[in-house]
C-alpha cells in the first residue's frame, strides 16, 4: 500500500480523485481474505488500475470524450443510408409569420402523409427558435383522436440529455408502436387518444433538432426554457388551440429539468411582460425525473435494501455520495458530475461503482441486468428516406448518441444543479404530478421522495403527513398516490424508468385523469 501511495504522488494525472476512486472500488469489491499474499495481489490490482486508467484518461480532463449520454437508456439510431429521396427540410417559422399565408395552408404543408402511418393525422417540421444562431427545433404533432378542438395540449420531452423524443413517441405513449416482427402498428393505449400530443427534440442539437453554432447549444435550463417557449408559441400560432382546456408539459428522466424549465419560463414571462402568444399553462407531469441532485444522490441505502450490494459496497457508496454532496454545496458542479458519473454511469471512468459491485449494465429496471429495448427496428424506420420525406426533415443529420453528444457536453455543469426552487414556486399556481416507476434505479422512488421531503413549498408540511392511498385502474392495483395542495405524488407498480412504456394502460389513465381534473385516487 505504501508503494501505491508513492505512485499517486508521482503520477502526473489531473484526476487523481478518480484514480483513487477506481482503486478503492477494486479493493472494496474484491472477495479476498486479509493476508500477506492477498495484500500483494491487491497491490498488483491497484497498479494495473493506475496504468490502465491513466492510459484511458490521456492526462487532460478536457480531452475526455463522452462515450454515451448520461442517464440514457435510449437506443442508438443508425445514420441515414438507404439512398432514397428524402425530400427537403420544412422550415415553418417564415410561413407562420407571413401574414399573406393562411394558417390552413401552412398546416397543409406540415401534414405527414404516408401509408406507413395508418391514416393517423399528424404534422411535423422545423421551428426556428434562434435565427441568429440558426437554431431549429423539430416537432411532431398528433391531434387528439377524441374532441381535438377541446382536448388539452400535452407536450412530451425526452431526457438524456440529448435523447430524441421520438423514443417516447414510438416506445412509450405515442399512437404508434412496433410489433414483434418490426412492423409499425397503432398502439392500444396512447396519450393522443384524448390529448393534442406534441413531441419536440429538445434541446437544440438533439435528434433532428440542430443549431448552426456552438453558441446555440443550451448551457443551462434557462436556455432550454427560452428555446422551448419560443417553439411552443409558434405551435400555438400555427394550430390555434383557442378552445383547448389548457397546456400541460410532461417528460421523464433528465426532462425532470426540462419540464420545470419551460414551465418556469412561461410563468415568469407571462407574469412580467405581454408575450405575443399567451400559453394557458395548467400543470406538469414528471416521470422518474432528475430535478434536485443534492437530495437524489442517495443510491447506497436503496441498493443495499434491494440486496444488490453488501456492507462493504454500502460504505463505498456512502463515501462517494458525501463527496458529491460537498461538491454541490460548494457549487463545484464539474466535481459533482464526476462523482455522480463514477458512482452510476461510468462514462468518464472504466466502469462505475454500481457496475463493478453489481455486474449490472442496466439501471432502469432492477429486474434486468441488460437492456432489451428496440434498436435497429426503430432506428431504421426513423432514418429511412420514406420516413424522412414524410416528416419533412430531408437529409438533415439525426444526432446519434453514439457520436459526440454536444448537448451533454455543454450541459455538463447543469447536470448536478437543481430546479427544486422553480418547482416549489410553480406549485403555487399549477398542478405538479411527480410519478415514479417502482423498479427504477437511476432515479429511484426513494431518491425522488427524499427531494420532495426537502422541497420548500407552501404545502410542504401537508405533504409530509399526507395519507398514501392505493391507486386502482379497473380494479387492479396500479400503484399508490398522495396529494398535498397542487402536488400529486404517484408510485407506478411494476414499472421501471420508462413507466409509460412498461404500463401503458395505467399511465394513459393517469395522464387523462390529471389533465381532465379527475381524481387519481
Amino acid at each position: 500500500l505504501h508503494r501505491v501511495s508513492l505512485i499517486f504522488k508521482l503520477c502526473q494525472v489531473r484526476r487523481r480523485s478518480l484514480l483513487r476512486k477506481y482503486i478503492f472500488i477494486l479493493l472494496a469489491s474484491a472477495e479476498i481474505k486479509v493476508g500477506a499474499s492477498v495484500m500483494k495481489n491487491a497491490i498488483h490490482v491497484a497498479l494495473f488500475a493506475l496504468i490502465s486508467l491513466s492510459l484511458f484518461m490521456e492526462g487532460d480532463s478536457k480531452k475526455l470524450k463522452f462515450a454515451r449520454s448520461f442517464i440514457n437508456p435510449y437506443p442508438r439510431f443508425q445514420q441515414y443510408s438507404d439512398g432514397g429521396d428524402t425530400g427537403d427540410p420544412l422550415y415553418l417559422t417564415p410561413l407562420i409569420h407571413d401574414p399573406k399565408i393562411p394558417n390552413d395552408q401552412v398546416r397543409q404543408k406540415a401534414a405527414v402523409v404516408g401509408s406507413q402511418f395508418h391514416k393517423v393525422e399528424s404534422y411535423s417540421g422545423y421551428l426556428t427558435v434562434d435565427a441568429g444562431r440558426k437554431s431549429n427545433m423539430f416537432f411532431w404533432y398528433f391531434p387528439a383522436e377524441e374532441y381535438p378542438d377541446y382536448a388539452p395540449v400535452v407536450l412530451w420531452l425526452q431526457g438524456g440529455p440529448g435523447a430524441s423524443s421520438l423514443f417516447g413517441l414510438f416506445v412509450e405513449n405515442g399512437p404508434f408502436e412496433f410489433d414483434s416482427h418490426g412492423h409499425l402498428q397503432k398502439r392500444n393505449y396512447t396519450w393522443s387518444r384524448s390529448h393534442n400530443l406534441i413531441y419536440i427534440d429538445n434541446p437544440v442539437g438533439t435528434g433532428f433538432s440542430f443549431t448552426g453554432s456552438d453558441d446555440g447549444y443550451a448551457r443551462n435550463e434557462k436556455d432550454v426554457g427560452r428555446n422551448l417557449h419560443e417553439a411552443v408559441m409558434q405551435l400555438y400560432e400555427l394550430f390555434e388551440w383557442s378552445n383547448s382546456t389548457g397546456f400541460w408539459i410532461t417528460g421523464e428522466s433528465y426532462a425532470g429539468k426540462y419540464v420545470p424549465a419551460l414551465a418556469y419560463h412561461i410563468h415568469l414571462m407571462q407574469n412580467a411582460v405581454d408575450t405575443r402568444v399567451y400559453i394557458p399553462l395548467k400543470g406538469l407531469a414528471i416521470g422518474n425525473g432528475l430535478s434536485d441532485p443534492l437530495h437524489q444522490l442517495k443510491y447506497g441505502d436503496y441498493l443495499y435494501q434491494l440486496g444488490l450490494i453488501d456492507d462493504r459496497g454500502l460504505n463505498a457508496f456512502h463515501i462517494e455520495e458525501e463527496k458529491g454532496k460537498k461538491c454541490i454545496e460548494q457549487h463545484h458542479m464539474d466535481c459533482a458530475f464526476e462523482v455522480f458519473d463514477g458512482l452510476i454511469n461510468g462514462d468518464l471512468t472504466n466502469g462505475s461503482v454500481f457496475h463493478n459491485l453489481t455486474g449490472y449494465n442496466y439501471y432502469y429496471n432492477y429486474l434486468k441486468t441488460d437492456s432489451d429495448l428496440p434498436n435497429d427496428v426503430l432506428g431504421n424506420f426513423i432514418q429511412s428516406a420514406a420516413t424522412r420525406r414524410a416528416i419533412h426533415v430531408g437529409n438533415m443529420t439525426f444526432h446519434d448518441l453514439d457520436k459526440e453528444n454536444k448537448v451533454e457536453k455543454f450541459l455538463k455543469k447543469d447536470v448536478m444543479d437543481t430546479v427544486a426552487p422553480w418547482i416549489a414556486e410553480l406549485l403555487n399556481d399549477y398542478i405538479v404530478c411527480i410519478y415514479s416507476g417502482q423498479l427504477d434505479i437511476i432515479v429511484a422512488y426513494p431518491l425522488t421522495r427524499n427531494y420532495l421531503m426537502h422541497l420548500k413549498f407552501a404545502d410542504a408540511d401537508k405533504y409530509k403527513t399526507a395519507e398514501r392511498k392505493v391507486w386502482r385502474v379497473d380494479g387492479e392495483i396500479a400503484g399508490y398516490a398522495k396529494h398535498a395542495g397542487h402536488l400529486i405524488e404517484i408510485l407506478v407498480r411494476n414499472a421501471g424508468h420508462m413507466a409509460p412504456g412498461d404500463q401503458p394502460k395505467w399511465l394513459e389513465w393517469m395522464i387523462h385523469h390529471l389533465t381532465h381534473y379527475k381524481k387519481v385516487v
